[in-house]
């Protein structure tokens, strides 16, 4: 596993994700900055909508003009801990339209945060080597091609396109972000990763243990009424009764779930679990992160916090994301007996293999999420070329009249929902799969890195992203929820972008005249 590249390179390499010389130096800026970015958002929407969008554009700007390496980080914390603020302001909110404009906060800041950095790109003020222009080229190809299906389904859904587009992009600007900062500036993540890691698991605990207190604190009770009020008024609250035969009472009872959500172990006496949802507000979002973090713990050598990690993805009863423990933890351990490279191959083997085993069991029990992906493949065998982005999905109108009864027996539905590939292919068609294709892409790419150097932080963000995509077939999250996708990604764009500035160091060590072209900003 020592790999190809010169010595030079793997040792400083190493310390990218290690700890700095003097953490806490960037350590506190770092979160100072990211609190200030998004915690004031809701004060300043009451105050006045356009001088919180002024603000929050400004902010994003200033970062990546004066702190360009704390961009990737501070974008990961807003996505975790923006609905943690907006929850804490929650009684300063009067409507539920204001609750939904506030949340999307945070995709502002990232947005502008990655075009900022994109223009200085373009304008030769971040990496361009051919390396990152082919990367960015391709990606660019990408984005271009989700325009022009939210221009297609704009027109016939324009609130629905614009979330489909916002979902579908913030993992790509993730990854850009991420690439071309790590790619002209010594980006040192841990600390900040390990800090937040330790603080949401921290979180997690404290509403697992202290769950009324937890909700007193950030005025739970006022965030999660506007939600109930939303619901009851859209209809998503009829349509999980009748698909589910629950009828909640109180808050605590939205939060009850079969554990892991499936008829599969009822038979074992499993009761129902409490969900934690954990300081993003979303179970499913806050296990990815929880399993992500916890990963990427014990990649930089952090075992223990990673152990403490894995009780609270049990609580959390999300399948996707303790699949993505399992099988980037075994991809771990085989390249250690067998190797990267039939480590990966056998790698796809059991993907594929648990895909179908999991479509064909999904079938015989008549499982939501596999229902919904039939809908999507029997939708772009009808239209090819897809129909626009909003057209279908959980947002679609037609969500809230789905005979489930009907559809389990029929063991499809009218449509694409629950699975976010199955949506992508109803709404996209064949074009579903340049998205898909690149972030594939990316994914081998991180995992060639792994195969040279050993380092397991490359092998996360490779096989990692891969286990996210597999779980896009069941789940609308795995690749619509930022921390999920998202955050793989940008860890994905990280070492990728790392590699690829020291393999220029290494080269201008190496023959300093051949690197004259293109001098990193300091």
């Amino acid at each position: 596993m020592s790999g190809g590249y010169a010595p030079q390179y793997q040792a400083v390499q190493a310390g990218i994700f290690g700890p700095s010389p003097s953490p806490l130096r960037e350590l506190i800026p770092t979160i100072c900055i990211a609190v200030a970015s998004i915690a004031f958002a809701p004060v300043l929407h009451v105050a006045s909508p356009v001088l919180a969008i002024v603000v929050e554009i400004l902010i994003g700007i200033a970062v990546v003009l004066a702190v360009p390496t704390y961009a990737p980080p501070i974008a990961i914390f807003v996505l975790f801990f923006q609905n943690l603020f907006v929850s804490i302001l929650s009684p300063l909110i009067s409507v539920p339209s204001d609750l939904d404009f506030i949340k999307g906060y945070n995709f502002l800041v990232c947005s502008v945060m990655w075009l900022t950095t994109f223009g200085l790109h373009v304008f030769g003020q971040r990496n361009r080597s051919a390396e990152v222009n082919q990367i960015m080229r391709w990606g660019v190809v990408t984005l271009a091609v989700v325009s022009l299906y939210f221009a297609i389904g704009f027109v016939q859904d324009g609130q629905a396109a614009t979330v489909y587009l916002r979902n579908i992009v913030l993992p790509l600007f993730l990854f850009q972000l991420s690439l071309l900062t790590a790619a002209t500036y010594e980006v040192r993540a841990t600390p900040f990763l390990v800090t937040l890691g330790a603080i949401l698991i921290l979180c997690g605990y404290i509403e697992f243990a202290f769950r009324d207190f937890w909700l007193a604190i950030t005025n739970g009770y006022t965030f999660w009424g506007f939600d109930e009020l939303k619901a009851t008024r859209s209809g998503v609250w009829e349509a999980e009764m009748r698909a589910t035969g629950n009828v909640p009472v109180d808050l605590k009872d939205r939060f009850s779930f079969d554990f892991l959500n499936t008829p599969l172990l009822e038979g074992f006496g499993l009761s129902k679990i409490l969900r934690i949802h954990g300081p993003n507000m979303h179970p499913i979002s806050f296990a990815y992160g929880i399993a992500f973090f916890g990963l990427f713990l014990f990649s930089v050598g952090r075992p223990f916090l990673a152990l403490v990690a894995l009780p609270l993805l049990i609580v959390c009863s999300v399948k996707g994301a303790l699949i993505v423990v399992v099988f980037v933890a075994a991809a771990w351990a085989s390249t250690r007996l067998l190797g990267a490279v039939v480590t990966l191959l056998l790698g796809f083997v059991a993907l594929i293999v648990f895909a179908i085993a999991a479509i064909r069991v999904g079938l015989q029990i008549g499982d939501y999420h596999v229902i919904g992906l039939m809908g999507g493949l029997n939708g772009f065998f009808e239209k090819p070329l897809g129909r626009g982005l909003g057209i279908g999905g959980n947002l679609s109108d037609s969500y809230f009249s789905i005979d489930w009864s009907a559809a389990q027996q029929a063991g499809t539905i009218d449509g694409a929902v629950e699975s976010a590939i199955g949506v992508l292919l109803y709404q996209m068609g064949v074009a579903a799969l340049v998205p898909l294709g690149f972030y594939f892409a990316m994914a081998l790419k991180a995992w060639r890195l792994y195969a040279s150097s050993g380092y397991l932080t490359q092998g996360l963000a490779g096989f990692g992203v891969m286990v996210v995509l597999l779980n896009g077939l069941f789940q609308e999250e795995a690749l619509f929820a930022p921390p999920a996708l998202g955050l793989m990604l940008s860890l994905t764009g990280l070492v990728i972008g790392s590699r690829i500035r020291m393999q220029a160091v290494v080269n201008r060590d190496a023959e300093p005249q051949s690197l004259t072209r293109y001098q990193p900003a300091t």
